[in-house]
């Protein structure tokens, strides 16, 4: 085995990642909080990228690349984070693999059917650092650790708070997998795993 020729490939597909992040944030600018529907040229981001991912070279990526992937992660963290306290996972479907998105659902199914509120202001994330990358045949992983404070709190149908506090910000340590089938034509990342 030649691992080197595979970390070579985490890296190149990292660096895509952080291109294609970089794009969108130009595209939509930085975010405070979730702010509606992604718009539709994200898609056409994400074509153009196709091309260009070609004419990529090893020495092309080096640690700016990958800060520039770390940037791209903390907005996807924040939108997925966001749009879930929200009960959007439409909105954010495309970046959650199918056994997250049917997670992620089931919980709002469930926290509805309570008649439950989820109240959630996020503030930031205070690092994110690369922690795993691994290569399981064609599929890419990378493990990303946040540290983010979040103002949460859940309240019943009366308004009564029943967790959290929404006047004390939380620190949250949170280890996310994001993955992505190299032989597919969708360069786009999906999580694929959370942990706290």
């Amino acid at each position: 085995m030649n691992y080197s020729f595979e970390y070579i490939d985490i890296i190149l597909l990292a660096m895509i990642a952080g291109f294609i992040f970089l794009r969108l944030r130009g595209i939509l600018g930085k975010r405070t909080g979730f702010e509606g529907k992604v718009p539709s040229q994200f898609e056409k981001v994400l074509s153009s990228v196709q091309t260009e991912k070609k004419t990529l070279k090893k020495e092309d990526f080096d640690n700016e690349a990958q800060q520039e992937f770390l940037k791209g992660a903390k907005i996807a963290y924040e939108t997925i984070i966001t749009s879930f306290a929200n009960g959007k996972l439409n909105e954010i479907k495309f970046l959650l693999n199918k056994d997250v998105y049917n997670s992620f659902s089931e919980a709002i199914k469930e926290r509805s059917s309570n008649e439950l509120k989820n109240e959630t202001t996020f503030i930031g994330v205070n690092s994110a650092e690369i922690k795993n990358e691994n290569k399981n045949d064609d599929l890419l992983e990378v493990s990303v650790n946040f540290i983010s404070e979040i103002i949460t709190c859940i309240k019943d149908k009366e308004n009564k708070i029943i967790s959290g506090d929404p006047q004390k910000i939380k620190r949250v340590n949170d280890t996310w997998k994001f993955s992505r089938n190299i032989r597919s034509q969708n360069p786009n990342w999906k999580l694929a795993e959370t942990e706290v």
